[in-house]
């Protein structure tokens, strides 16, 4: 996908996650029931790793094409970053 086009998916995604989490913040001001407000935080939560998940291909892309410019030396650590960044993202999801 054309970095152009990754960007402003992520950024659609992000607004609509702005909202849902907007929509949380009222149910607890309306005192919504516990069940709803988990379920709505669940949906948030999937969303936001959903986002990881895309900027996480668009990173590896980047990586991958990086490395076939770059001698063996860079390359290893073209690819030790991208390990760095795969470590922290599945510590967070």
């Amino acid at each position: 996908m054309e970095r152009s086009t990754q960007q402003k998916e992520i950024l659609a995604r992000l607004k609509r996650i702005e909202g849902q989490i907007r929509g949380l913040q009222r149910m607890v001001e309306g005192k919504a029931a516990c069940q709803d407000i988990l379920m709505q935080s669940a949906a948030a939560t999937a969303a936001i790793k959903k986002v990881g998940t895309i900027i996480l291909q668009a990173h590896l892309e980047d990586c991958l094409e990086k490395s076939q410019r770059e001698s063996g030396m860079k390359r290893g650590e073209s690819l030790q970053e991208f390990k760095e960044v795969i470590a922290r993202y599945m510590d967070w999801a």
